[in-house]
């Protein structure tokens, strides 16, 4: 690194940073669980939660805390149930965790746990066949994404509203339809990567394409895998060598992880660029769908949501990508491999989506806990 860490707050677009001294340590694929800590998140976290979803500071570390008891729910309710688990979704409003069933036998010791029961047809374990069989299709470009809803107990197809009359899209659908419970929805825009062409002072480069940098690990840090190739060479925000790609997929997934050398050096922490207060990681946990997230990029900074759906498949131009998050958070051109959080939690890279942060929209990422366990690294926690 070129200047103090002071200097670089102030200059750089988004870095998550992982060990001081710039040591590579031993990987292992483990992701830190959250300890108990008396702030939820930081002033900033709550900040941007109270912009983007209209809540107040109380509301907002009153939902943090909710949805971190939710998601202690979710894991005990889902062991509960066993082979009946239909899905599972937190509520915003009621502030519950709610689990799907599919025999009425199981209600009793989900209900024990904590979360509200729902009954349905089927079971999560099916609704997760017909969308690999619907993976399995060729999916034209006015189908966005599909994904399996565990609220409505479908797989829930996603096509452009302009393009829902194609013969080739109506062609899709019904082959989708044959594959098992499936409803067909409408959306406004197809979705797209966010990379964005050169523009100076921002995170890091690789060729002519300007990215975030995601979240760190010991001896690097990962991020968007449409951002660069492996072995494609990465530089910061000054234009100086950070290190390389050492793994990188897409399409299919939209995951990478670049090494940090050369005189850079890594600290566990998302930098709010001075809009709002840097926000530490303390690990991985994952959030519930219907729970709160914040995204951090180096074009249009924080912006907050909630997450609308798990394991999406997202049709890019380039390619389908699979095991997606979708959320209702903004995101524009140059913010792809940035961060997902929820509180103090890591959840994602930024992959893509439709929309911006003036006329709203919605983003994808990519797991984070996924792309730990593929290359075999370790997140920086504090």
């Amino acid at each position: 690194m070129r200047r103090t860490i002071a200097a670089r707050v102030g200059l750089s677009s988004f870095l998550l940073l992982a060990t001081w001294g710039g040591a590579v340590l031993a990987p292992q694929a483990t992701a830190a669980p959250a300890p108990a800590t008396s702030a939820p998140a930081s002033a900033g976290i709550l900040s941007a939660m109270q912009q983007d979803l209209g809540l107040t500071e109380s509301q907002a570390r009153d939902r943090l805390a909710s949805e971190k008891a939710a998601t202690a729910v979710e894991k005990a309710a889902r062991e509960a149930a066993g082979s009946a688990y239909g899905g599972s979704w937190y509520d915003a409003d009621t502030g519950s965790m709610n689990v799907a069933v599919t025999r009425s036998q199981a209600a009793e010791a989900v209900r024990k746990t904590g979360a509200v029961v729902r009954t349905v047809e089927h079971t999560a374990k099916e609704l997760n066949a017909t969308k690999k069989r619907v993976d399995a299709l060729s999916a034209p470009s006015g189908v966005a994404s599909w994904h399996v809803d565990p609220e409505a107990n479908r797989v829930v197809v996603d096509v452009v509203a302009d393009d829902k009359d194609d013969k080739a899209v109506r062609a899709f659908t019904e082959r989708a339809r044959r594959a098992g419970p499936v409803r067909v929805e409408t959306v406004e825009e197809a979705p797209q990567t966010f990379s964005a062409g050169t523009v100076g002072g921002d995170p890091y480069y690789t060729g002519n394409v300007r990215c975030s940098i995601g979240f760190s690990v010991h001896g690097g840090f990962v991020t968007a895998g449409h951002c660069g190739k492996q072995g494609a060479s990465v530089s910061g925000w000054d234009r100086s060598y950070i290190g390389n790609f050492q793994g990188s997929s897409f399409p299919g997934n939209d995951y990478a992880w670049v090494n940090v050398g050369s005189g850079w050096w890594t600290v566990p922490v998302v930098l709010g660029w001075g809009t709002v207060s840097d926000q530490l990681v303390r690990g991985s946990a994952e959030a519930p769908v219907g729970a709160s997230i914040c995204r951090s990029g180096s074009t249009s900074h924080w912006h907050c949501g909630t997450v609308l759906a798990k394991n999406e498949t997202v049709n890019y131009s380039q390619g389908a990508v699979y095991q997606m998050t979708k959320t209702s958070a903004c995101a524009e051109g140059g913010d792809s491999g940035g961060s997902f959080i929820s509180g103090d939690q890591a959840q994602g890279v930024t992959s893509g989506g439709w929309g911006n942060c003036s006329s709203g929209g919605e983003t994808w990422y990519q797991p984070v806990n996924e792309i730990l366990a593929r290359y075999g690294l370790t997140l920086h926690t504090a």
